[in-house]
């Protein structure tokens, strides 16, 4: 990606100092770079199996051997790749220790990244940000995901929702009673809601729905997720540049308007390509997953319907045991570090494994099963500290309006294929489903 477009602002003084802080930045990763030892995750074109397994899954549940490794050691070394050792945390307390760590760690991976990262910072928003950078954007964003906010999309929430299920059955209807609920109920709602919420035009949707996928797959390594993320980017950068001028109802023109020059076009952009990543993906997943667990369970899918007590909770419990965001942001150790009695030397990155911190039972009592009676809003599903998944709040009342809404228009909803069938997705950091074939009426 080239210049900036941060430096396109109509701000004859943001014109002036922008290249020039971005020159400053360039020279500063330069020096970053070759500090990490020159590591460029952009020249890996295949991640290895020691280090990406821990990503793979059986249908909804971890691979076996992350149980193995907690219940020997909740903190491992999984493997030292490019010089570089990579540890693996596996149980909750020991998840929170490094999570909630501001000190110790940085989430910063430009200095990995090569000339895509350090030079040009294709790569930064919220979660792959430090202090004081990360404290001055997560202010800026976290008035617009307060529940006095977020209330304004639920109206436009409830009415996606309805026209989706709307589309699912004139679809179905054309299919012998069959349809995709990603296609036409997953994907689409939280879609739609991230750009509600982004205050995108409605000519502008199909070209960022397009660019939306493979951000998460690392089967081709990290040159083609920084390919995916550039794209993405911006378009989300251009679409603040045209803001300026023209602030839309969402979050782009809300700081607009209430920050002006206070935050650059870079920034802002950043700012909302994390509430696209942090929203779409991960709801989508959860919506086409949860609907296959609720369909394995057809108490806690009639009760979505009947019992609009057990939603909330029911949505928390699948929250914890589903755990789409598979890795927190990797932590990379700023100086030695104990963690679990180990020692971890300067330089490690370490990666907390949500699924399995979120089935540890000396935690949560349930573990590998699903319990709505022992559930809990503390689970680690949304991450855990000052990375905490800022859109928590929006992810979760999109899933108790849809999972009830859908189990009351389908009450007879049915999978089609086996669910050992379905394709699920393979080294994915958010874990999912590519399709979920359903019968509307059993």
């Amino acid at each position: 990606m080239g210049e900036p477009l941060s430096v396109l602002t109509v701000s004859t003084r943001t014109l002036v100092a922008v290249p020039l802080l971005e020159a400053v930045k360039g020279a500063v990763r330069r020096r970053l770079v070759a500090r990490a030892g020159g590591i460029d995750l952009t020249q890996v074109h295949r991640v290895p199996d020691r280090l990406s397994w821990p990503l793979d899954r059986q249908q909804v549940d971890p691979h076996p051997r992350l149980g193995e490794l907690r219940t020997k050691d909740p903190v491992s070394k999984l493997v030292t790749f490019l010089g570089m050792d990579v540890w693996i945390v596996t149980g909750d307390a020991e998840g929170r220790e490094v999570l909630g760590d501001l000190t110790s760690y940085s989430t910063d991976v430009r200095p990995y990244y090569g000339k895509s990262g350090a030079e040009n910072g294709d790569i930064g928003g919220l979660g792959f940000t430090d202090p004081p950078e990360h404290t001055r954007l997560r202010k800026l964003l976290t008035p617009e995901f307060t529940m006095r906010r977020l209330a304004r999309l639920r109206p436009a929430i409830d009415q996606i929702i309805d026209q989706q299920l709307d589309e699912t059955e004139r679809v179905a209807a054309a299919n012998d009673g069959v349809v995709d609920l990603v296609k036409t109920f997953a994907f689409p709602i939280p879609f739609l809601v991230i750009c509600e919420l982004l205050g995108l035009r409605d000519e502008d949707r199909e070209t960022f729905r397009r660019l939306g996928s493979a951000r998460f797959d690392v089967s081709f390594g990290g040159g083609a997720i920084m390919g995916a993320v550039g794209a993405s980017r911006g378009f989300l950068f251009a679409e603040c540049e045209r803001q300026r001028t023209d602030p839309g109802p969402g979050l782009i023109g809300q700081i607009i308007r209430e920050h002006g020059d206070e935050i650059n076009d870079f920034d802002l952009g950043g700012l909302a390509d994390g509430a696209f990543t942090g929203g779409l993906e991960t709801s989508a997943s959860m919506l086409a997953l949860g609907t296959v667990v609720l369909l394995d369970r057809p108490e806690l899918y009639a009760g979505m319907a009947s019992d609009p007590a057990s939603v909330a909770p029911t949505v928390e419990e699948m929250l914890r045991f589903l755990s789409v965001v598979q890795v927190a942001f990797p932590r990379f150790a700023k100086d030695e570090v104990m963690v679990g009695g180990h020692r971890i030397r300067k330089g490690s990155c370490v990666m907390v494994h949500l699924p399995a911190a979120n089935r540890d039972p000396r935690t949560y009592p349930a573990g590998d099963a699903i319990d709505p009676a022992r559930a809990t809003g503390s689970h680690l599903a949304f991450g855990y500290g000052f990375h905490r998944c800022v859109g928590a709040e929006l992810a979760k009342m999109e899933l108790r309006a849809a999972y009830p809404a859908l189990a009351r228009r389908f009450p007879d909803l049915a999978l089609a294929v086996p669910a050992e069938e379905l394709a699920y997705h393979a080294k994915s950091i958010v874990y999912g489903v590519e399709s979920v074939p359903v019968r509307l009426h059993g």
